[in-house]
């Protein structure tokens, strides 16, 4: 009988994989959009504001868990069961309960998410080849993120009063677990551990690390605090969605093109331009008002992009400089390091707006893209850059969906004979 882990399949075999994630974006980005536009327009701007960091914590949860329970009860089991805790969380929200209830259905949607996330990524890590296993990937990223854009654009087609958006969120949720449910793809072995060895990950590249950790906060406050400020903006709610899908699109225009960049050049000076294209777009979204929004649909499209390629380029940076050996403890840190500044960084924001206003976000995300330039700046002068024929390729990843491909190679205890 063939092993999961020697079993290869075609390209076209994964499809059940990538279409159950990709319909499950679109509950998310529904639901993403929802969440700030009503709590904002309820004036429980400040219930919005915590389901950021909420959901956040509640992923860096799902990041821990994860493994374990995917060892306890099998991949397709509990792909499932999170599925079914993602309709929970949705349905806590429909039955219209007090605010606090909306900030711990977030949370509980974080920690389903990401363990969806590493569900998915360790059956495409072990159903791909060596030939395509990165275009697969980078094929997953794309289609999640461009489904949770077709989410927020969906969002803008539904009424808000009553509770006709989250059961749209319950119906799309049940459908994703279909095709998984379906598939003839075998169980691939258990992943290994979440295993944090911070020393380790600084000793291997300190801008990798610090990267992660700034994209962690940067892409929070982008994807959490953008609708929020839209909607505190009196813009409509198909303007909210149509902003919010324009958004995701950064994907493709601005990470893709400095990322193919960032294999032909110091992947440092790359990440250095995007924190300069970072300050100058959040310098603009300060100065250009909801009354051209066209114009500010564009500038958040860079916004967004610039803060995805921070992400992909930094994770690209520290896996250059990795031994083979240290890509499981150097991935799980880069993953909890960038949940925990997803949560704390948010969280920090949503304390000082009542005192800076609603543009805080906008001058966080300025500060922390100003200070990690700076970081690169200085490492640039400290140390050589990794020969062009040393580096991997650079994939498309975005911060969105935590980058848990290496964490789902098998864990040794679990395969040993």
């Amino acid at each position: 009988m063939n092993d999961a882990s020697t079993t290869r399949v075609s390209p076209l075999s994964i499809a059940s994989i990538v279409l159950s994630m990709t319909i499950a974006a679109v509950g998310s980005g529904i639901m993403s959009t929802y969440v700030p536009f009503v709590l904002t327009q309820a004036g429980e701007t400040w219930a919005a504001s915590s389901a950021v960091p909420a959901l956040a914590f509640g992923g860096l949860v799902g990041c821990v868990v994860g493994g374990p329970l995917i060892r306890r009860v099998g991949h397709a089991r509990l792909f499932a069961c999170s599925m079914a805790m993602v309709i929970i969380a949705a349905v806590i929200i429909a039955a219209n309960l007090p605010a606090i209830w909306w900030i711990l259905a977030r949370g509980l949607y974080g920690a389903a998410s990401n363990v969806n996330f590493i569900i998915a990524q360790s059956w495409l890590n072990h159903a791909a080849s060596n030939e395509w296993r990165g275009r697969a990937m980078s094929f997953f990223y794309m289609a999640y993120v461009l489904g949770l854009g077709a989410g927020a654009w969906a969002f803008g087609q539904i009424p808000v009063e009553g509770n006709l958006a989250p059961l749209a969120v319950v119906f799309v949720t049940a459908l994703s677990i279909l095709p998984i449910g379906l598939t003839r793809l075998p169980n691939p072995p258990p992943p290994a551990s979440v295993s944090v060895n911070i020393p380790m990950a600084w000793r291997i590249s300190p801008v990798g690390l610090i990267g992660v950790l700034a994209s962690g906060g940067l892409s929070m406050l982008i994807q959490g605090f953008t609708p929020i400020y839209a909607t505190t903006s009196q813009i409509s709610q198909g303007e909210i969605a149509l902003l919010m899908l324009v958004m995701q699109t950064g994907l493709l225009f601005v990470q893709y093109p400095l990322g193919m960049l960032s294999d032909l050049i110091d992947r440092r000076v790359v990440l250095l331009i995007t924190c300069c294209l970072v300050v100058l777009a959040g310098g603009a979204a300060l100065f250009i008002s909801f009354g051209t929004i066209i114009l500010l649909m564009v500038v958040f499209l860079v916004f967004g992009g610039a803060v995805e390629t921070v992400y992909s380029v930094a994770n690209a940076h520290a896996n250059d400089r990795a031994d083979p050996g240290d890509f499981v403890p150097l991935s799980s840190t880069l993953l909890v390091a960038w949940s925990t500044a997803a949560t704390v960084v948010p969280l920090g924001v949503t304390l000082l707006t009542p005192v800076f206003g609603q543009h805080t976000f906008i001058y966080a995300v300025m500060l922390v893209a100003t200070a990690y330039g700076l970081y690169v700046l200085r490492r640039l002068k400290e140390r050589k850059p990794v020969p062009t024929d040393e580096r991997e390729n650079i994939r498309i990843r975005s911060a969105q969906v935590p980058n848990a491909s290496v964490i789902t190679e098998p864990d040794a205890d679990t395969t040993a004979p």
